[in-house]
C-alpha cells in the first residue's frame, strides 16, 4: 500500500511538472502568438499632398502587403477636414493611422508623451503652403484687418495655423505670434476655396495647400500673400502620417505593411506622375485638368518623400510659445525607428 501511494504521488508530481512545463511555454509563446487587428481605418484629409493615401487606398496596397505578411486586414479609409479632430479619434481608438500636417503631430506627440507615445510613421511629401487673398489692399500680413477672415484647417493646431504665427512674429515682433489669431477660422479647403472664390462670403483669405492655392491663383482678382517656404527658411515637411506605440507594438505586421505600402505609393508618384495625376483626379473626384494636377506634380518644389525636413523649426517655435510643454531633442523623437537612417532634419 504505501508502495501504491508513492508511485502515485510520483505519478502526481510528474504530471505536475509537465503541467507547469506547458503552462510556462504557453505564456512565453502568447505575446507572438496574439492575433493582430482584422480591420483597421485609416485617415486623410484634402489635396494632392495626401495623394500617396489615396494611391494606397485605390491599389490595396496595405492589404497586399500584410497578406504577403500573412495577415489578412480590411482597412476603411475616412476625410477629415483638420487634425485636430483626427488626433480625437485616434485617441478614442477608433483610427489607427492619422495623417496631417506637422503642427497636429507635434501637439500630440507631445500630449502623450511618456504615455500612449504617438509619434509619426513617416514623412508624405515637402510642399509650399501659400496664404491668398481677393483683398487687393492686402499686400503682407501687416495689412490684414479686423475686417478680414482667413480660412485654415483648424485654428491654432494645424500647420498652416503656426506657420501663420511664426510669420505673425516675424512681422510684428516677440510675443505677437497671437496677433492674426482672431482672424482665422476652421474649414476644410474645399469649403475654404467655395467661400473665397464666390466674392459673397465674410472669408477673404485661404492659407491652403496644393492643389488649393494653384487654382485659386488661376482666377482673376487672387493673390499670394504668403509662402510657408519663406517662413522656414526653405523646403520643409508638410504631411506626415502617425500612430500610437501601442498599434504598433501590438501589430508589428499590420504596421510594417503600411510602411512597405507608403514606400510604395511614393514610388510610383515619382516613377509616373500622369498616371498618379489621373489616379487623384479619379479618386478625389476634382474637376481640374489632368494637365493641371501634372503640372503640379512636376513643380520642383513639390516633392513626394517620406524623409522628414526641416521639423525641428516648428518644434522650436512650438516650444517657445508655449503651445507644446515638451521638447523632442531630436526629430528622431518624434519618429518611429522605421524612418530613423533617412537623412532628416
Amino acid at each position: 500500500m504505501p508502495g501504491s501511494m508513492q508511485t502515485r504521488a510520483g505519478r502526481r508530481g510528474r504530471f505536475g511538472r509537465i503541467s507547469m512545463i506547458a503552462v510556462l511555454a504557453c505564456a512565453a509563446l502568447a505575446p507572438h502568438a496574439r492575433a493582430e487587428m482584422s480591420e483597421i481605418n485609416v485617415a486623410q484629409q484634402y489635396g494632392i499632398g495626401y495623394l500617396p493615401l489615396m494611391i494606397m487606398e485605390d491599389q490595396k496596397l496595405i492589404e497586399k502587403h500584410a497578406k504577403a505578411a500573412g495577415a489578412d486586414v480590411k482597412v476603411g479609409w475616412a476625410k477629415f477636414a483638420g487634425g485636430n479632430v483626427m488626433n480625437d479619434a485616434l485617441l478614442s481608438g477608433s483610427l489607427q493611422f492619422a495623417s496631417g500636417g506637422v503642427g497636429p503631430l507635434i501637439t500630440l506627440w507631445a500630449k502623450t508623451h511618456g504615455n500612449l507615445d504617438v509619434k509619426a510613421v513617416s514623412a508624405i511629401n515637402s510642399m509650399p503652403l501659400y496664404l491668398n487673398t481677393r483683398n487687393p489692399a492686402v499686400k503682407s500680413i501687416g495689412d490684414f484687418t479686423d475686417k478680414d477672415r482667413i480660412a485654415l484647417p483648424a485654428v491654432k493646431v494645424s500647420i498652416q495655423a503656426v506657420t501663420l504665427q511664426m510669420a505673425a512674429e516675424k512681422a510684428f515682433g516677440d510675443g505677437q505670434q497671437d496677433r492674426l489669431d482672431a482672424l482665422t477660422v476652421s474649414m476644410s479647403h474645399p469649403d475654404a476655396q467655395t467661400a473665397l472664390l464666390s466674392g459673397q462670403s465674410e472669408i477673404d483669405a485661404h492659407f491652403s495647400s496644393p492643389p488649393f492655392q494653384y487654382q485659386q491663383l488661376e482666377r482673376p482678382g487672387i493673390h499670394r500673400v504668403l509662402n510657408s517656404y519663406d517662413v522656414l527658411g526653405g523646403p520643409a515637411t508638410f504631411n506626415t502620417v502617425w500612430t500610437t506605440t501601442k498599434f504598433r507594438s501590438e501589430n508589428p505586421k499590420l504596421y510594417a505593411a503600411f510602411v512597405a505600402a507608403l514606400d510604395e505609393a511614393t514610388a510610383t508618384i515619382n516613377r509616373d506622375k500622369r498616371t498618379a495625376a489621373e489616379t487623384y483626379l479619379r479618386v478625389s473626384k476634382d474637376k481640374s485638368s489632368p494637365e493641371s494636377i501634372f503640372g503640379m506634380l512636376n513643380d520642383p518644389e513639390i516633392v513626394y518623400t517620406t524623409t522628414p525636413q526641416n521639423v525641428m523649426k516648428y518644434v522650436g517655435f512650438m516650444y517657445k510659445t508655449g503651445s507644446i510643454k515638451v521638447k523632442p531633442d531630436s526629430w528622431k523623437d518624434l519618429f518611429f525607428p522605421n524612418v530613423h537612417n533617412a537623412a532628416g532634419s
